[in-house]
């Protein structure tokens, strides 16, 4: 899991239609250079939003040469969430990591709150705004007990963390401006702060989403990831060892102390409408992880690699309160899922390469710096193997 000078404190608070940073207009996503991983064609937004009613938000921390930090919040439906859950699943890679709620979501299979995504230190103050949050919804003045969600990577190398700067109001804003339509990308929200696939030369890690639409003859449903990129590896991209031709990668000099090596953290979020209970969505986690491992990841021992999935479709959601002694949901049979495995898959890979190509340089804490992905050289190594534009 994991950290250009301003004075003063500068907040940015990003929704999903949100203003767009110098980097959206600089920064290409990966197939803008030819870059399509599978079989499948995305949806419209190439993105988690293309689920319907999941929204997306995000607020981003930077205050003098060392606070660069972050929060990405994920809101399943418009409606109130703890009154209509969704059925949700919870896998683990590696469990070296804070993922607070996971416990319930495991025991029940719903999801209750909205999804934040934030720094290591500061998950305790997200899940008490996320508690406020939800006790405040209409209709939720006689709840007593709420199980809040809430992911982390470290983002101490550029940040620094050990003064865990976000408050209530932060996480509140990122919740307000969860909206529909695009997700900005990169060094921004949760991925303010976050590095991947370095060793001597730390690459911008962040925020990257994607998303597929399934044929109709397959069932037509939609499946969205987003990502909170933090993590190591020896990245490739479309089969590319880019990390290794960069010379920039794990394990190239085995004089060196390997303890150096930071183990990193991975944040997936996996949005489908497709009708699924939470044994179908626990498969289709796991699937992510075969993206996730094409891009390089390692899951290296002290990573954080966390996959929360949730259906959305209507036939599934789990009313709070009911009169009725059972309940009847529509599902997809199990002997289905196939391409949505496959759909998970590349999504997952996809989103993981905009995260970084999308990242900008970040200077931070005790002058680290993280650099973009350079896309001169990128574009030279892809062209050298038949890859890319």
């Amino acid at each position: 899991m994991r950290r250009p000078c301003l004075v003063g404190l500068l907040l940015v608070s990003l929704s999903a239609l949100g203003t767009k940073t110098p980097q959206a207009q600089t920064r290409p996503r990966a197939r803008q250079l030819g870059i399509a991983p599978g079989v499948f064609a995305p949806g419209p937004l190439n993105a988690i939003t293309d689920v319907p009613g999941v929204r997306v938000g995000h607020l981003t921390l930077i205050q003098g040469d060392d606070i660069r930090t972050d929060v990405t919040a994920i809101v399943p439906h418009p409606g109130n969430l703890f009154q209509q859950k969704v059925p949700a699943a919870i896998v683990v890679g590696n469990g070296f990591g804070k993922l607070i709620g996971s416990t319930q979501v495991k025991e029940l299979g719903q999801l209750e709150t909205p999804i934040l995504l934030t720094n290591t230190l500061n998950v305790w103050e997200a899940a008490a705004a996320l508690v406020d949050y939800t006790l405040a919804q209409p209709g939720n003045e006689e709840v007593l007990s709420v199980n809040p969600v809430v992911g982390e990577t470290n983002d101490g190398w550029l940040n620094d963390i050990r003064r865990r700067p976000l408050r209530r109001e932060h996480f509140l804003e990122a919740l307000r401006s969860a909206a529909t339509g695009p997700v900005e990308e990169g060094s921004v929200g949760a991925g303010t702060g976050t590095t991947a696939f370095g060793f001597e030369r730390q690459i911008k890690g962040g925020i990257g989403t994607s998303s597929r639409l399934l044929p109709e003859a397959v069932g037509g449903y939609t499946v969205g990831v987003l990502v909170q990129s933090n993590f190591a590896g020896i990245l490739t991209i479309d089969g590319v060892p880019v990390g290794k031709e960069l010379g920039s990668y794990d394990y190239q000099d085995l004089d060196a102390n390997v303890s150096k090596l930071r183990g990193g953290s991975c944040m997936v979020v996996v949005a489908t409408d497709a009708p699924l209970d939470v044994r179908q969505l626990e498969r289709l986690a796991w699937r992510a992880f075969a993206g996730m491992a094409r891009t390089g990841a390692t899951f290296q021992p002290g990573s954080g690699d966390y996959l929360i999935a949730f259906s959305v479709a209507e036939s599934v959601r789990i009313p709070h309160h009911s009169s009725a002694r059972t309940t009847e949901v529509t599902l997809l049979r199990h002997d289905r899922l196939g391409p949505l495995f496959q759909a998970v898959a590349e999504a997952t890979e996809e989103a993981i390469y905009n995260s970084v190509l999308r990242a900008t340089t970040v200077r931070g804490r005790d002058a680290h710096v993280a650099h973009a992905l350079p896309l001169d050289e990128l574009q030279r190594i892809l062209k050298k193997y038949g890859r890319g534009k």
